[in-house]
């Protein structure tokens, strides 16, 4: 994947790393990992960072559920769960409104869906053509909707942080939890994306692995900086 055809393109730096946004042609960064380990804030602080368009897949299968919970569809039904997939807009996506529990756990039932992961691929990739370039985060942008990104992140931390991090939003936010039933809910939650057959969560051959458990979110952005900054000059 190239980056324009100028001999000599400026060293990265702020900005999109410095470099001409005219020559610049599309170029994906792709971040997996588990539930809370901090790739969302990664993801767009870096989009952020370059100018690039970022796209938080899980979303995508979020705003599905919602779709079908609105208009009291089942979820059961494939082919029902399909077409409303491929009726996703991806654009302005409501973060705040899409995190409601109820929506996840109706969200979780359709994500194991072979029809509906294909059709939101699809849409996913198209996403990921848009230029300068783009910043996705999910579970399988790696490994299957952009297996050929020139930069790929493993993002991840240890259940416990992770439970612990979720458990401090939502004291955060002025709500209630219990630590321990937060700490179960993310070990399923792994269990199920690591375990299921389609689209399995795991780090691709070739991505760089971030472990946030005893890392600051500025630490990991300057680590994931230094990859990304590589990697678009070699691709100048």
């Amino acid at each position: 994947m190239s980056l324009g055809s100028r001999p000599k393109p400026p060293p990265p730096g702020p900005a999109a790393a410095g470099i001409d946004r005219m020559t610049l042609k599309t170029f994906t960064i792709a971040i997996d990992g588990p539930a809370a380990a901090g790739k969302g804030t990664l993801s767009r602080r870096i989009a952020e960072q370059y100018g690039f368009h970022h796209l938080d897949t899980g979303l995508t299968y979020r705003a599905t559920a919602k779709a079908l919970l609105d208009a009291g569809l089942p979820f059961d039904d494939e082919a029902v769960a399909e077409k409303i997939a491929r009726e996703v807009e991806l654009a302005g996506l409501d973060r705040d409104m899409l995190s409601k529990h109820e929506i996840g756990e109706a969200a979780s039932k359709i994500a194991v869906m072979p029809p509906v992961r294909r059709a939101l691929v699809e849409a996913q990739r198209r996403f990921a053509a848009k230029t300068p370039g783009t910043v996705l985060d999910g579970r399988d942008i790696g490994t299957v909707v952009c297996p050929d990104a020139p930069v790929k992140l493993y993002v991840t931390a240890s259940p416990e942080v992770r439970a612990r991090r979720r458990y401090d939003e939502i004291l955060g936010k002025g709500g209630t939890a219990d630590f321990d039933a937060i700490f179960e809910d993310v070990k399923r939650r792994d269990e199920r994306d690591m375990g299921r057959a389609d689209s399995p969560l795991k780090p691709a051959d070739d991505a760089h692995l971030l472990d946030t458990s005893e890392m600051s979110i500025e630490a990991a952005f300057q680590a994931a900086k230094s990859i990304i900054d590589a990697a678009l000059s070699r691709n100048a």
